[in-house]
């Protein structure tokens, strides 16, 4: 069964998210390189997120957790329905974040499972 999903996905290589900035120029002052950095990555992410029809919000390894955090808020505040996709352990810390969801996984093959109930099932 092949599912006719177009995927997308903000920045995951932790240096080339830190690096997006110097498009603009180096800086000396990290904040104002991250600051920068922010900036130009949310370009995508917010671009991708007000063009889906459904975000996965994946929470994962240390720098990705803050991100993940802000990108589910996002969805919840313009309207976007998402999945969450992460382990049990962290069920705690991201109970607002699931509660918001429309499903909390654990799986890729549970988001694959739910992907394929709504666009075989319309």
């Amino acid at each position: 069964m092949h599912l006719a999903v177009t995927f997308s996905s903000a920045v995951t290589d932790h240096e080339a998210s830190d690096a997006a900035g110097d498009l603009l120029g180096e800086e000396e002052i990290s904040f104002w390189r991250d600051h920068k950095s922010a900036k130009v990555n949310a370009i995508r992410t917010k671009t991708a997120i007000e063009n889906c029809d459904l975000a996965v919000i994946r929470f994962g390894e240390k720098y990705k957790q803050w991100n993940a955090a802000f990108d589910a808020g996002y969805c919840a505040a313009s309207g976007t329905p998402y999945i969450t996709l992460h382990d049990e352990q962290i069920v705690h810390p991201l109970k607002e974040v699931d509660a918001a969801a429309m499903a909390w996984t654990q799986t890729p093959e549970q988001v694959v499972a739910i992907l394929k109930y709504v666009i075989d099932k319309q």
